[in-house]
């Protein structure tokens, strides 16, 4: 008679190795191609995305459409934008798309995308109260297509696309191409204390598209 407690011990052992390489497998094809999990370095999105935040970026999403206005969204980011070389992944909020038109200011010192003033609730405020200003220099600027304008949260702790047009005042150095974008940024797990999602502010819900792309 085969005694089953011994039995069912054994086979056990002898599939573990199996289990653990398809685990393994899993783990690696959904890192590369459905999520991944990014930390962040800098304050540039402040207070949205705080230094040691971890982020679950969807690497899929883009896959089906392109990044939309007002998405948190990490990228590739180009020779120049970099200070420091080993710095290859940015993670910045998506302000405009290609073909809209990106001004600042307006008289209430507000950015306006194809004509219409952007509400940001999210631009950083210091422990004082005093909020950021949208953009410390004025800018008139139609993203490529193809392209997308970026800017971080903490405006004045951010080298985005407003500050490489500024030095460059060009529209391609000053974007980055939809080829790039890593993923969707849209949940912090870590840590628990600040887990939330990173929704699209209701502010973009009013932006226009272009009258052309």
């Amino acid at each position: 008679m085969i005694d089953e407690q011994t039995k069912k011990p054994s086979t056990f052992w002898r599939e573990l190795p199996v289990l653990l390489g398809v685990a393994i497998i899993v783990a690696v094809v959904v890192r590369a191609f459905v999520l991944q999990t990014f930390y962040i370095p800098s304050e540039s999105m402040e207070n949205t995305l705080l230094i040691k935040d971890r982020v679950l970026v969807n690497k899929l999403v883009y896959d089906f459409r392109s990044p939309h206005r007002g998405e948190i969204i990490v990228f590739r980011a180009p020779d120049s934008w970099r200070n420091d070389p080993s710095e290859e992944d940015f993670i910045k909020r998506v302000i405009a798309v290609g073909g809209d038109h990106v001004v600042c200011c307006d008289d209430k010192q507000r950015i306006t995308i194809n004509g219409t003033a952007l509400d940001e609730p999210y631009i950083y405020t210091n422990p004082d109260g005093l909020q950021d200003l949208p953009s410390e220099e004025q800018f008139d600027v139609t993203v490529p297509k193809d392209r997308l304008w970026v800017m971080g949260d903490h405006r004045s702790r951010s080298g985005d696309s407003r500050y490489n047009f500024i030095r460059t005042k060009d529209p391609n150095q000053a974007t980055i191409a939809e080829s790039d974008v890593i993923g969707r940024a849209f949940v912090v797990f870590w840590p628990f204390s600040r887990a939330n999602w990173l929704s699209v502010p209701d502010g973009f819900d009013k932006v226009p598209d272009p009258t052309s792309k």
